[in-house]
C-alpha cells in the first residue's frame, strides 16, 4: 500500500528552496560559526587593503604575517578553551594574565637558577621538568581560586580580581622585577621560530593525518546515526563537509610551507651543518609551529572533554541551572574547583609558550591577557548567562582578537587606539550575545 502521508512537502521543505538555506540545513553547519568566519575574513581583507592603499603595500595576507599570527594566537587560544568552562558555569577568571606572569617567572627561575646547578647546564630534562612544574603550579593556583569560590562562597569576580593583583605582585617580588634570560634552548623551541617548527615534510604528515581524521569522523558519525536511527545527512552533504575540511587543512599546509626561513638563519644552518649550498636559493619552509600544534591538540582534547565525557555534561548542567544540578547529585563545589584547576593548568601551559617565545621570563608577561581571553570566549559564542559555549568558537574568537591586534600594529595604530578598539569589540560581542540569546529563547 502506498503511503500518502508525505505527498505534500512540509512548510520547512518549501522554505528550503533557497540554496544557502538548503546547504546549511543539509550540512548542519553552525550559522554562528559562519558569521565568525565571515567577520574574520572581513578583518583580514580590510587590514590588507588598508595597508595596500595607505602603507605602501599590503602585508597582512602574506605567509609570513599569517604564520606569525597563528603563533601569537596560540597562548590566548589555549587559555580561551579553559575560559569557556569557567564562563559556562556562570563564573569569570580575571587572574589569567597575572597567573601567566607568576608561572612564567617561576619557570624562569627554576630553569636558569636552580636546575642547572643540580643537573648541569643544558641537561636534557630541564625543559621537561620546567614545563611540568609550570602546568602544575598553574593548576595549584587555579584550584586555590576554585576552593575559595566553591567552599568559601566568595564570588569568582572578587577572588580572581584579587588574584590579578596578588600574582602580578608575586611575579615582581620573585626576582625583584628583573628579566630572566635566556631560557633553556630546548624549552625555547616550544615558543616557535624557525627551529620551533616541524618543517615542510612534517607539516604534510600532520595535514594528511588531519584529513584522514576528518574522513573517519564523517564515516563514524554517519554509522552512529544509522545505528541509533537518527536522521542522516544527504551523501552530497557528507562529501561537501569532507571536501571543505580537507581543503582547509591542505590550504593551511601550503600556507605555512610558503613561509621560508630568514636568509641569516639559512646561512647559519648551512655553516653549522657543513653544507654546500647557496643560501640565496635554498628554500627551507617553516611548516607548522610547535605552539600551533599544541593549541590544536588542546582544542581536540578539550572538545572531547566537553562533548564526550561525564565531566562535560556536568559543566553544562551546572551552567544551565546550578540548583537543579546540585539536586540531581552533582557535586557542584568539587566541579567548580576542578574547573578552575583546569583553567590554571591551561594558563600554565600558555605561560610555557609565552615565555619560550620571548626566550625570557619578565614581570610584564601576560599583561592584559585576561581581557583578550575573556573577549575570545565571548566572541566565540560562550554566553555570559551560562550553559552555552564551544571550544572551537573560543579558538576562533582568539584568532579574531589577535587578528585585530596584529592588524592595528601593522597599519601603525598606537597602543591606546588598540585598547579602545578591543574594548569596543568586547562590548559589541556581549551585546550580540544578548541579542542571540533573546531570539533563541
Amino acid at each position: 500500500m502506498t503511503d500518502t502521508s508525505h505527498s505534500a512537502p512540509p512548510p520547512m521543505q518549501k522554505a528550503g528552496g533557497n540554496p544557502l538555506t538548503k546547504l546549511l540545513k543539509a550540512t548542519e553547519i553552525d550559522t554562528r560559526l559562519l558569521g565568525m568566519l565571515g567577520a574574520l575574513l572581513l578583518i583580514w581583507v580590510g587590514f590588507h587593503v588598508y595597508g595596500a592603499l595607505f602603507n605602501n603595500g599590503g602585508a597582512f595576507l602574506t605567509p609570513r604575517n599569517l604564520w606569525n599570527l597563528s603563533v601569537q594566537t596560540s597562548s590566548i587560544g589555549i587559555m580561551a578553551t579553559g575560559m569557556v568552562l569557567v564562563i559556562v558555569t556562570r563564573n569569570i577568571d580575571l587572574s589569567v594574565g597575572s597567573l601567566i606572569g607568576v608561572t612564567g617567572m617561576a619557570m624562569g627561575i627554576l630553569q636558569v637558577d636552580i636546575l642547572p646547578n643540580i643537573l648541569g647546564i643544558g641537561h636534557w630534562s630541564i625543559w621537561i621538568i620546567t614545563t611540568l612544574f609550570g602546568i602544575a603550579l598553574g593548576a595549584l593556583i587555579g584550584a586555590l581560586h576554585g576552593w575559595l569560590i566553591a567552599y568559601r562562597k566568595i564570588p569568582s569576580f572578587i577572588v580572581t580580581l584579587g588574584g590579578l593583583m596578588v600574582w602580578r605582585g608575586m611575579a615582581f617580588i620573585a626576582n625583584g622585577g628583573k628579566t630572566i634570560s635566556p631560557v633553556d634552548s630546548t624549552f625555547a623551541l616550544l615558543g616557535g621560530g624557525p627551529y620551533g617548527a616541524i618543517g615542510s615534510t612534517g607539516s604534510w604528515i600532520v595535514g594528511l593525518l588531519a584529513c584522514a581524521g576528518i574522513v573517519f569522523l564523517l564515516i563514524s558519525g554517519r554509522a552512529g546515526r544509522r545505528k541509533h536511527d537518527f536522521p542522516l545527512r544527504p551523501l552530497w552533504a557528507e562529501y561537501f563537509l569532507g571536501a571543505v575540511g580537507c581543503g582547509a587543512v591542505i590550504g593551511a599546509v601550503l600556507l605555512v610551507n610558503a613561509y621560508p626561513w630568514p636568509i641569516g638563519i639559512v646561512r647559519a644552518y648551512i655553516r653549522d651543518n657543513g653544507l654546500e649550498a647557496d643560501p640565496d636559493t635554498l628554500f627551507i619552509s617553516h611548516g607548522f609551529a610547535i605552539p600551533v600544534l599544541i593549541l590544536i591538540g588542546v582544542g581536540i582534547v578539550m572538545t572531547i572533554l566537553m562533548t564526550r565525557t561525564r565531566f562535560g555534561r556536568y559543566v553544562f548542567a551546572i551552567g544551565g541551572n546550578p540548583e537543579a544540578a546540585a539536586l540531581a547529585g552533582i557535586n557542584t563545589k568539587m566541579m567548580t574547583t576542578k574547573i578552575f584547576a583546569l583553567m590554571g593548568a591551561l594558563t600554565g601551559l600558555a605561560a610555557v609558550i609565552a615565555s619560550a617565545r620571548l626566550n625570557s621570563a619578565t614581570n610584564a608577561l601576560g599583561t592584559l591577557d585576561e581581557l583578550y581571553v575573556i573577549a575570545a570566549a565571548v566572541i566565540g559564542g560562550t554566553s555570559l548567562a551560562g550553559g552555552l559555549g564551544t571550544i572551537y568558537g573560543a579558538i576562533l574568537g582568539a584568532l579574531v582578537m589577535q587578528s585585530l591586534q596584529s592588524g592595528m600594529v601593522l597599519i601603525g595604530f598606537d597602543a591606546s587606539i588598540q585598547r579602545i578598539v578591543v574594548g569596543l569589540v568586547l562590548v559589541l560581542a556581549v551585546y550580540l550575545d544578548n541579542v542571540y540569546n533573546s531570539r533563541r529563547k
